[in-house]
């Protein structure tokens, strides 16, 4: 089995439900995608590295680090950077926070971050872009370039366009499509 296959397996194993959700938009939804019982899963750390990294190299990009908003984009960068690692050509990590500190430095972005850096900005899930366009402000707010967006899946509600409507190339995995069709 590839490694997609496997990934996306896992992801409706453990990532994928249906019923009846209301999105944090307010949005209600016959399905809800939380990666991040997948991305937290040693297996899934795995094959979403190499997976990501894969598509990064792919897409032409080559980041000095990768990062988003925490905490969906978190275990996404760090299984990245991993990856990266033991393929012997390091991307390192960021995190964004939510709201800067108040305290020490006062930064929103945390981690292998500087100013000057071309970065690729992470997602688990992109639904309306605003967690991803988050990020890319906030990194461009401290002074790195956003080279794309790469999100493990897109719930194909909008969000991609969104971003790419700001400029930013958006690269995905998976389709929701995708896992309707194989939860079928």
């Amino acid at each position: 089995m590839s490694d997609r296959a496997r990934l996306l397996a896992l992801l409706l194993e453990r990532s994928f439900r249906t019923g009846d959700f209301v999105l944090a938009s307010g949005a209600r939804s016959s399905y809800y995608i939380d990666c991040r019982t997948s991305t937290t899963h040693a297996e899934g750390q795995a094959l979403v590295g190499r997976l990501g990294l894969a598509l990064l190299a792919e897409a032409g990009l080559r980041p000095s680090s990768v990062g988003g908003l925490t905490m969906g984009a978190d275990p996404v960068s760090y299984a990245i950077a991993h990856a990266s690692w033991l393929a012997g050509e390091p991307v390192h990590s960021f995190s964004v926070r939510k709201q800067p500190k108040e305290h020490g430095t006062g930064k929103r972005v945390e981690g292998c971050f500087a100013p000057g850096d071309r970065v690729v900005v992470v997602e688990d899930v992109i639904t309306s872009g605003k967690s991803a366009l988050q990020a890319c402000d906030a990194v461009e707010a401290e002074g790195g370039t956003v080279l794309g967006v790469l999100a493990l899946v897109d719930r194909e509600a909008g969000g991609r366009e969104a971003v790419e409507a700001r400029g930013y190339p958006v690269h995905v995995l998976f389709r929701v499509g995708e896992l309707l069709e194989a939860a079928g």
